[in-house]
């Protein structure tokens, strides 16, 4: 007995550790993995423990000129749930090219995964010497039909602008689908010893059909600002671009139905809804199939349609679909689900799933593949057991068998030792009753501050859904007073220079509405979204660039 509540805590106890270090966690992450030699790049360190403590970034020293960094606190509130977590940003420009580990960052006992990013030659040089051009670059000249196109748009500009517009190219000639292939992206470059500010845009474009896809000229307009003064507007163009789309290759011999699918990589994998080597016979269990494609949205990830197994009824569910952006562009996601009952007890073998593609960067046909599995179906249960029949005395004594007789006492005295022991019973109910100390007046339990926090959010998302304008102020005053015990603020207004947004810019029109001069309706479905997911930001924080066109880039 006491060995297994050893054990017990043993293992509760490694179970805490566990969690203790899954929460303590700290993540190392960059803004882009490939990088040319004179550009920098932003590295983040997050971490939601040891935030007291500052990361060690010694190590980068050896590959990299670490800028200076800075910090920002977060308290994130969803569902009522409250998480705080700290990041770290630092900008950093390589001193070499070629494949670059980050090594992991220590913060604490804790410490970040290694990072790989690819940094190569600088492609563009600036016309002259010029303060502010554009330039336009494809990633292939030669596409297939349906496959991804990245369009890369860099505006460098080494001076101050005012009123900068980025036009968007035309583009002719094919049907193409255009997707914006992530936010835009700001960062530093030094070209010929002149330090630029560069503003990256991406599209990434699907050909609907073969033929060439004519791309007109980026246009940047923006008014210079030179030696104090501000020039007239000016217009900056890129270089034109083209790209050959050619059509759809046959498919393979060995797949002679394949779906078209172009991509740079494609991945096939499952997952279980509980462990599925056993199964009983009747439970049902839920297969996940997910295709991951680099290169292609996920709307043209064709279903998977698992192959009929003997001894196992499969029932499809509905698919789900998403997207990732990095490096590589656009990765779509196709999760298919798929509802198993096992029927037949036995051994059912699952049959492999292919699924063939073609890879774009080696233009040749490729078959990802999900091996099959086996998987042992148990009886739902044994038949229980027969009751026994009743047998009569005649059958009994048919059989030779004596019935039992009963040779307990009976009659009064049985009853009056029954009587004596109930009231011996109850003496001693009695007595423990009366010896029980009086029960002491419970004082109710302090409700936690986070728990009084998310009564007051659900109050104001409630009053803000309804439309009691009124309402919300009074529960978010409430909330701001629990967050902010020693500096409380006294309005909306004040609340709003102190979250994220787009919650803060929900409370100041909340409050323009309330006290501004121009009056007007309001509704709160847009202000009760932002209440679902915020962030509070601390006092020393340091707001992140914009990613839009700064007004004054930096030297």
């Amino acid at each position: 007995m006491v060995a297994g509540w050893l054990r017990r805590t043993v293992l509760l106890a490694a179970a805490l550790l566990c969690a203790s270090a899954a929460l303590a966690a700290v993540t190392a992450r960059v803004d882009r993995a490939d990088i040319e030699l004179n550009e920098s790049f932003t590295l983040e360190v997050v971490s939601d423990s040891n935030i007291d403590q500052q990361p060690d970034v010694s190590v980068l020293d050896q590959d990299f000129y670490v800028g200076q960094g800075s910090q920002l606190s977060n308290t994130t509130i969803v569902n009522g749930q409250i998480r705080r977590s700290k990041t770290w940003t630092y900008v950093l420009m390589p001193k070499r090219n070629g494949q670059i580990v980050i090594p992991p960052i220590a913060l604490g006992n804790e410490q970040s995964e290694a990072v790989v990013i690819s940094v190569s030659e600088p492609s563009y040089e600036p016309p002259g010497e010029a303060d502010v051009f554009v330039t336009s670059d494809v990633d292939f000249t030669e596409a297939y039909v349906q496959a991804q196109v990245l369009l890369t748009i860099k505006i460098y500009r080494s001076v101050a602008t005012r009123q900068p517009a980025l036009r968007e190219p035309t583009i002719s000639g094919v049907d193409v689908l255009t997707e914006l292939a992530g936010d835009d992206r700001s960062y530093e470059a030094v070209i010929d010893g002149t330090p630029y500010n560069v503003v990256e845009r991406v599209y990434a474009l699907y050909p609907q059909e073969s033929g060439t896809i004519e791309i007109s000229p980026a246009r940047f307009e923006a008014r210079v600002l030179r030696d104090g003064r501000i020039t007239g507007r000016k217009v900056y163009e890129s270089e034109s671009q083209s790209v050959t789309v050619l059509p759809i290759p046959p498919p393979p011999a060995d797949y002679p139905d394949a779906v078209w699918l172009p991509a740079r990589e494609l991945s096939i994998a499952e997952d279980w809804s509980r462990n599925a080597d056993e199964i009983t016979a009747g439970e049902p269990l839920t297969r996940h199939v997910i295709t991951s494609a680099l290169g292609q949205l996920e709307t043209q990830i064709p279903a998977l349609e698992p192959p009929a197994a003997e001894g196992v009824n499969v029932y499809p569910d509905k698919p789900e679909l998403s997207r990732r952006v990095g490096s590589g562009g656009i990765r779509g996601v196709r999760k298919d689900q798929y509802a198993m009952i096992g029927v037949t007890p036995g051994v059912v073998v699952l049959p492999a799933l292919e699924v063939p593609w073609w890879n774009t960067e080696t233009a040749a046909w490729q078959v990802a593949r999900l091996p099959e599995r086996s998987i042992t179906i148990l009886p739902s249960g044994e038949a229980p057991a027969p009751e026994p029949e009743d047998v009569t005395a005649e059958e009994m004594a048919a059989s030779g068998d004596e019935p039992a007789t009963d040779t307990k006492p009976q009659g009064f005295w049985r009853h009056v030792s029954e009587l004596l022991a109930a009231v011996w019973l109850l003496t001693l109910f009695a007595w423990w009753l009366s010896s029980r100390p009086p029960k002491r007046e419970r004082k109710p339990a302090q409700v936690p501050v986070h728990k009084q926090q998310a009564r007051h959010l659900r109050a104001a998302r409630k009053a803000a859904l309804a439309g009691d304008a009124a309402g919300v102020r009074k529960a978010l005053l409430e909330w701001a007073a629990l967050q902010w015990p020693d500096d409380m603020p006294r309005s909306i207004g004040a609340i709003a220079g102190r979250v994220s947004a787009p919650l803060a810019a929900e409370l100041s029109r909340l409050s323009s509405l309330s006290y501004g001069p121009q009056g007007g309706d309001w509704t709160g479905e847009a202000l009760a979204k932002a209440l679902r997911s915020f962030s509070v930001l601390s006092n020393d924080d340091e707001r992140p660039d914009e990613i839009l066109p700064p007004l004054m880039p930096s030297r």
